[in-house]
């Protein structure tokens, strides 16, 4: 079984333990041998898929108890298979979001660190630098490099310390192994939407 999360920036794609990525400009040219499951939070794609053979999107497997309004199903598939701990997907955006008991008590979004390089450089070109995830995080920077990365990185971090309190985090998306070093209790899954898809595939053959 192929699965494939399709995102606004890159499609993943799973199968037997095995993640691979395309771009959205390779992906136009991909063309499917089996049926291929996939989530999309991309309309355009999602309109282009609608009726090619072997493409099922599964959104409407998921059976996900919260009152948030407009929750993409990326997010979704990577709570499903978390009761209780913070999910955090660190990719182009970096979605945090709260489960307890199985319910879905909210959450928030952060640009992820692309966005906010990209966000400095459109203020100054002095600004126009890379993120340096080495950056000393406890002591005041001294150049104009390393002051936007320590505000970067140490505004993300505190955010999520406060969220998270004692709870353990689930971290996944391309930055989720850089962010999950700075918590104790973190636990760092690349397959976490995958696993989340799959159980709703299971559930909708199982019939709940």
């Amino acid at each position: 079984m192929i699965l494939c999360d399709i995102g606004n920036s890159n499609v993943d794609f799973y199968h037997d333990g095995k993640i691979w990525s395309q771009s959205l400009k390779e992906f136009e040219e991909y063309i499917p041998k089996e049926n291929i499951y996939y989530i999309s939070v991309n309309e355009e794609i999602n309109l282009r898929l609608k009726n090619i053979k072997y493409f099922i999107n599964i959104q409407d497997y998921f059976q996900f108890d919260t009152i948030y309004q407009g929750m993409g199903v990326d997010r979704v598939a990577a709570c499903y298979t978390v009761s209780d701990g913070i999910v955090v997907d660190a990719g182009s955006a970096i979605t945090v979001d709260v489960m307890s008991g199985g319910l879905h008590l909210g959450g928030y979004i952060l640009p992820g660190i692309n966005a906010y390089e990209g966000c400095y450089s459109s203020i100054s070109d002095r600004l126009n630098t890379r993120i340096n995830p080495n950056v000393i995080l406890d002591a005041l920077p001294q150049k104009t490099g390393d002051a936007v990365s320590y505000a970067v990185i140490k505004s993300i971090f505190m955010l999520l310390e406060e969220t998270c309190r004692d709870k353990t985090i689930f971290f996944t998306g391309g930055d989720g192994k850089f962010f999950s070093k700075f918590f104790n209790k973190s636990i760092y899954d690349r397959s976490l939407i995958f696993r989340g898809m799959l159980k709703a595939i299971q559930n909708k053959e199982k019939g709940l």
